[in-house]
């Protein structure tokens, strides 16, 4: 079975192929053909390379490159892509945490070393398994809301993968935490939205709703948990 790669070739925000245009009206799926641009996409034989030109085209040339991202191929090189953007985060946010519990701790040394590798090695484990678990809660979200012009779960996959660009800069204390959570949602819709020729208000749900779920469960876990405390408070 040969591989369909579909690109899209319209460069407005979701809608209609614009005046003219034979497939769709405003907010329909815009038209595709058969491709196999790479769109500078990360190659782990060149790893130094094609990490830096692509993690630049991810952050500042969004639209482009998820225009461009084969929607089949490899899972291999998104994710090394995405656990490096990791690495990075993780070592720079573990030094700083290092430099911290030493100078401003009793921790001795030793023990803050180990704990900066465990967290590393934590942090490369929970990634790889978040970046599936949440491609498949958004490649499910596609199908509710794309239907039959999704990609492919791999498609998905590959958005969420070099998503994770935004791990660069969450390790910054505090605004880095910030502009990761922002900046993230927006290159998930955009990327979602191209891979899978929808719209963005459809990209939008696939990206916030489990957003939005999950901080509603944590409401409702903080909520119960001050509850208990104070209800165990006042039977003292």
């Amino acid at each position: 079975m040969g591989e369909e790669i579909r690109v899209d070739f319209n460069t407005g925000s979701g809608g209609g192929t614009g005046a003219g245009g034979s497939s769709g009206g405003a907010g329909g799926p815009r038209p595709r053909v058969s491709g196999s641009a790479s769109g500078g996409e990360f190659d782990y034989q060149d790893p130094v390379q094609s990490f830096l030109s692509t993690a630049q085209s991810v952050a500042f040339r969004p639209v482009d490159f998820f225009r461009n991202l084969r929607r089949q191929g490899d899972f291999l090189n998104p994710l090394a892509f995405a656990l490096i953007c990791v690495l990075i985060s993780s070592l720079l946010g573990g030094i700083l945490g290092l430099i911290l519990s030493v100078g401003f701790t009793d921790q001795g040394v030793a023990g803050a070393f180990i704990g900066f590798i465990f967290g590393i090695v934590r942090s490369l484990i929970g990634a790889a398994i978040g970046l599936f678990v949440g491609a498949l809660i958004w490649y499910l979200l596609v199908l509710l809301f794309a239907r039959t012009n999704n990609t492919g779960y791999e498609a998905t996959f590959r958005v969420v993968a070099y998503s994770s660009v935004v791990y660069l800069v969450s390790w910054i204390p505090i605004l880095g935490w910030i502009i990761g959570l922002v900046y993230g949602i927006y290159l998930g819709i955009v990327g979602i939205r191209e891979v899978h020729g929808t719209t963005s208000g459809r990209a939008a749900l696939v990206v916030l709703i489990p957003i939005v779920v999950i901080g509603l469960l944590l409401i409702l876990v903080l909520g119960a948990a001050l509850f208990a405390i104070f209800a165990a408070a006042s039977s003292q």
